[in-house]
């Protein structure tokens, strides 16, 4: 029986004539990252490659590695093994890999979204005979509104809290979520705060995406600062003693998750706003026709049942365990409850 070109192994997805993993989980000799969220790109391997925008994110976060990054549609040839990067409109610097050798494809999605954001570079369907996907949001009951209305939403509510004399708090993953609500934030209603996890990272992307400016919350940030304005954070600040100064403020969050009733009374948020970086249930489907593929194998989300659903129409569809964990993990979460204190 022949062997399939990527293995899923304890370490992680492994390509075996090539000798790499892509995303792996566990410290390797050599990883392909698809982007920077802390499932998806971990300290402790002896060398990454990676999309040559995802370069200052990943060293930024894990700190002092070897990377070499690549721009997309670049191949990378290891081993007679045909690596290329093509966008997948995620967050910034996020990629899908396509492996290629003696006439076989494959991609390899990591995380992906089909809806252009205005900072990441937009989704490219990529053909292919066996394409892995994310299913995050896999469930007929995730569509999502488009950007422009969540966002002129979030607008509306800022300003309806500043005539009301209240700051917003408005909790977003720091990298990738916070850096599309900033972008599309109106600052004329007033000022655009920021907590130390999601001002570091905006530093880091402000070279390559023109946002709007921001002031980092700091001990020295007055009470009266906050009044008015729109403070953007990590969901793990929430309900912390670094929010008590902005009082009174309103809260929300902005997640796929809060297309689920209950969601926001679950994490006791004021108010949910219907925005996510993956894929919702229409754009799976359609993502998955674009590139042909025949076999599917379904990584992370609600992977039964779109598996089941996708060998209703035909596919050859299958699941696989993995260490990724979609929009639960994109907080980072040990890494901003550190630096709540800022």
């Amino acid at each position: 029986m022949k062997k399939p070109l990527l293995e899923f192994t304890d370490k992680g997805i492994y390509c075996p004539p090539a000798k790499v993993y892509l995303d792996p989980w566990k410290p390797v000799d050599k990883a392909l990252i698809t982007h920077g969220h802390a499932d998806h790109s971990r300290w402790g391997h002896k060398q990454y490659i990676t999309h040559e925008s995802n370069v200052p994110i990943i060293s930024h976060r894990l700190g002092d590695i070897n990377v070499s990054g690549v721009r997309f549609r670049e191949s990378v040839n290891i081993n007679n093994v045909k690596f290329t990067f093509h966008p997948a409109g995620h967050i910034p610097g996020s990629s899908q890999i396509r492996v290629e050798h003696k006439g076989e494809v494959w991609v390899f999605t990591g995380d992906y979204k089909t809806e252009v954001d205005g900072i990441s570079q937009p989704y490219e369907p990529v053909k292919c005979n066996t394409f892995i996907t994310e299913c995050t949001f896999g469930l007929p009951a995730f569509k999502w509104t488009p950007q422009a209305e969540v966002m002129h939403d979030i607008n509306t509510w800022w300003a309806q809290n500043k005539a009301d004399g209240k700051c917003s708090v408005l909790f977003a993953y720091s990298l990738g979520k916070a850096q599309r609500l900033l972008k599309h934030l109106d600052p004329s209603i007033g000022k655009i705060l920021t907590h130390g996890a999601i001002e570091k990272m905006t530093e880091v992307l402000r070279p390559m995406i023109d946002m709007p400016a921001t002031e980092l919350i700091t001990r020295d940030t007055k009470k009266e600062d906050f009044k008015g304005s729109i403070v953007l954070a990590p969901p793990a600040t929430h309900g912390s003693t670094w929010i008590r100064k902005m009082v009174p403020y309103v809260t929300a969050s902005a997640s796929g998750w809060m297309a689920f009733r209950g969601a926001r009374r679950r994490r006791a948020i004021d108010k949910g706003f219907v925005l996510s970086d993956h894929c919702d249930w229409p754009s799976l489907l359609e993502s998955i026709e674009a590139t042909g593929a025949e076999k599917i194998i379904c990584t992370h989300g609600y992977t039964d049942i779109f598996s089941r659903y996708l060998r209703g129409l035909g596919y050859d569809a299958r699941t696989e365990e993995t260490q990724y964990e979609g929009e639960l993990a994109e907080g980072d979460a040990k890494k901003e409850e550190e630096e709540t204190s800022v």
